[in-house]
């Protein structure tokens, strides 16, 4: 049965214009981060993506300030975001079904096989049409259409066939689609890590950007924290916002700095 891995909630805020974060809400905070779109731009491919030093530093130095409560919560993999640079961090990948400690192997369940009759169904599909691109994760698979707009519908009516069929979870993003096992968002990968140490006694603040963030938003509130929404104004769960991945560095960097 195909499952939609989104927030709906009827407390979702219209507000056009909501107001920036205050630096005092990382007092204290259990700080989580998605990657793509937050902490670095989107790229027209998924390893088009580099991550300079300057943001490993910073990052670093945010951690020490909150005595370690801050962890990447992405829908990449964890291999991928230890790839990417992030081996030193704490990792909740694959939207909340991937969990890693610096130094640590992965917990994660295994890859199914109805995964992989995804990614080739996804591989016969993209054939013959520049632009599309399978992402194999190690247990999802995303199919991106950003370099081919035009297959979008398409896509999306071949991954919901697929996820209803081979009985996985949707997960649409931004100009993807992605199949992988249910039973996780964002939102469960938060109330799992703020159970565990570091991140328990904190306050939980989501930084995001995606659709695929809500549920963070949403989880973090319930504990007693915000989300903050990254880029345009739309629909959201978040009391705050940033414009852009350039004004988040600059937020985090005000925050290791302690100034306004």
């Amino acid at each position: 049965m195909r499952h939609f891995a989104r927030v709906s909630d009827s407390r979702l805020s219209p507000l056009p214009d909501l107001p920036p974060p205050p630096l005092a809400l990382l007092n204290g905070a259990a700080l989580f981060l998605d990657f793509d779109g937050t902490l670095a731009p989107i790229a027209d491919t998924p390893d088009g993506v580099v991550v300079d030093g300057e943001l490993l530093a910073l990052l670093e130095r945010l951690r020490q300030r909150l005595d370690g409560r801050l962890a990447i919560v992405s829908g990449r993999s964890v291999a991928t975001l230890r790839d990417l640079g992030f081996g030193a961090f704490l990792l909740a990948g694959t939207h909340g079904l991937e969990f890693a400690d610096p130094g640590e192997p992965a917990e994660a369940p295994p890859r199914l096989p109805a995964v992989d009759d995804a990614e080739a169904a996804f591989h016969s599909f993209a054939t013959h049409k520049p632009g599309l691109l399978v992402e194999r994760k190690t247990i999802s698979v995303g199919l991106h259409f950003r370099g081919a707009p035009q297959w979008g519908d398409a896509a999306r009516d071949l991954a919901e066939g697929l996820a209803d069929r081979l009985g996985l979870a949707l997960q649409p993003g931004k100009m993807l689609y992605e199949l992988r096992p249910g039973g996780a968002d964002k939102g469960t990968a938060v109330r799992t890590l703020m159970q565990r140490r570091p991140m328990a006694g904190g306050k939980p603040i989501f930084i995001g950007d995606d659709v695929t963030d809500e549920e963070g938003f949403a989880v973090a509130r319930d504990l007693g924290g915000a989300g903050v929404l990254v880029g345009a104004p739309r629909t959201t769960l978040a009391a705050f916002s940033l414009e852009q991945v350039a004004a988040v560095r600059h937020y985090l960097a005000q925050g290791v700095a302690g100034t306004g």
